[in-house]
């Protein structure tokens, strides 16, 4: 399989997300990485976002709350290189009425191949490693291939439609002629 490199810049493009219940563990775990997280561009769906501009005391891009489309949008901006890498502190163990967004995110992330973290030992190896304070390509399978992909039966002619000749139906009067 072929694959293509995307460039992370030095300073990172960060998504931070969190449930309900995991919302004061990852301001905590925010505030501990303060000066870390500083010199990055920072996205947050939601309360989260509101909660930790407040405490962080710098800017952050606050998309809408995950049950309204924050996951989504998200998982748009990691699909446009918009969003290097993902902290999402889940709570694995209360459903969501939007868990079907929370997996399509996550499967964007894998898909394109961005780190993620779902918890605090995660977020903190993420965090501190050497690769935060360099540029890093990361590979991606080359999805052109998929893109320009042969899909069976898109290629061959529309089969003729009784009663159409050259995109035009004819009226009943032309069907009863032709028959006489």
């Amino acid at each position: 399989m072929a694959y293509k490199k995307i460039r992370m810049e030095l300073n990172k493009k960060i998504a931070l997300v969190a449930h309900d219940n995991k919302k004061i563990e990852l301001v905590e775990w925010a505030k501990f990485n303060r000066d870390l997280l500083a010199h990055h561009k920072i996205f947050a769906t939601g309360t989260t976002g509101t909660l930790l501009e407040r405490e962080l005391k710098f800017p952050i891009t606050k998309l809408q709350s995950g049950p309204l489309g924050g996951d989504q949008q998200i998982g748009a901006k990691i699909v446009d290189n918009e969003i290097d890498f993902l902290i999402f502190f889940w709570d694995p163990l209360e459903q969501q009425a939007h868990d079907p967004d929370i997996k399509a995110l996550l499967r964007m992330a894998v898909v394109w191949n961005i780190p993620i973290a779902c918890d605090r030992a995660s977020a903190d190896f993420i965090i501190s490693s050497p690769l935060m304070d360099k540029t890093y390509d990361r590979l991606i399978p080359d999805y052109d291939v998929y893109r320009n992909r042969k899909v069976t039966g898109v290629e061959t002619p529309p089969l003729p439609i009784p009663g159409v000749t050259d995109g035009k139906r004819r009226r009943s009067t032309d069907a009863a002629a032709a028959t006489v």
